[in-house]
């Protein structure tokens, strides 16, 4: 099955008042890049983020968003008294220049919520012991949402990729309807050219001259070893699709050699009827490797 690069999951999980949040967004990418941002100590804590999320992804930009909200005791040892002061101050100064010193109380009931009256604890490098299990269970639960999304888009891609698949291949049959022409058609015009010239000068051809001429003609305008090279990779291609694991690199690496293959095609063999399917060979080959630059 195929995996598009492209998804998002979230996940939240609480324990013992600990509440924790994931965000998990991917979009495409050459190589698996793992952004971190978040509550401290987490965008620190990218090396150990990363491990889990290579579990479910091999490619793409992903950034994880980690929300930690922590219990938070108000204790006369955590209460900075020196900042509760001045924002009583503060306060009781701003209501009563307002003329509306009835609302001193509501607001000290605030008061403890400010900034530095309650130091949040910080971590540096390192997650506490109680959160980290909590936090790579959240993280799990949100890449896992990620992946279904991922490979809801994988099985819509897969489905017009074949379809994609269908149009070259049906391309590529009237391609082969129209090589046995091109050598007759090739001596035809070249025999009326001929003897259109010659009835003017009164000289005759040569038959084994005419062969010749047209013998030179269809090697140099021979595709048979292109159409059988692009049938090849057709077949690689549908079963790359089918199989889906890590298709990627190798599918990409198939639409660059149909790709030169069309192009071998139609500048060898001249005709302006293979010309015509080459270009919507090529065409739906713009459109496959649009949609193969978003799988995994």
């Amino acid at each position: 099955m195929l995996l598009s690069m492209t998804g998002f999951g979230s996940a939240t999980k609480r324990s013992q008042g600990l509440t924790v949040e994931v965000d998990v967004r991917s979009v495409n990418n050459r190589h698996l890049k793992v952004t971190v941002r978040g509550t401290d100590p987490y965008p620190l804590h990218e090396s150990e983020i990363e491990k889990v999320v290579r579990r479910t992804v091999r490619r793409g930009s992903v950034t994880v968003y980690v929300r930690v909200e922590r219990p938070n005791p108000l204790t006369d040892s955590t209460i900075n008294t020196e900042a509760l002061t001045a924002y009583i101050r503060q306060i009781r100064r701003a209501c009563d220049a307002a003329g509306c010193p009835e609302y001193v109380g509501p607001l000290m009931t605030a008061a403890l919520t400010l900034p530095g009256v309650v130091p949040e604890p910080c971590h540096f490098g390192t997650p506490p012991d109680e959160e980290w299990p909590l936090v790579r269970a959240t993280l799990e639960s949100a890449l896992a949402k990620l992946d279904a999304m991922r490979a809801e888009e994988g099985r819509a891609t897969s489905t017009e990729l074949m379809a994609l698949h269908a149009v070259i291949r049906q391309e590529l049959a009237g391609v082969r309807s129209l090589l046995p022409t091109i050598t007759a058609g090739y001596r035809q015009r070249l025999l009326d050219r001929v003897n259109s010239a010659l009835a003017e000068a009164g000289v005759s051809l040569q038959p084994e001259h005419l062969i010749r001429e047209v013998a030179l003609f269809a090697d140099r305008v021979d595709v048979s070893e292109e159409v059988t090279r692009l049938t090849s990779h057709l077949e690689q291609f549908a079963a790359i699709v089918s199989e889906g694991t890590e298709a990627g690199r190798r599918l990409e690496f198939l639409v660059q050699e149909m790709g030169r293959e069309a192009n071998t095609l139609g500048s060898k063999a001249g005709d302006i009827g293979i010309s015509r399917h080459v270009l919507e060979i090529k065409a739906t080959l713009e459109k496959i490797r649009e949609l193969v630059q978003n799988i995994e």
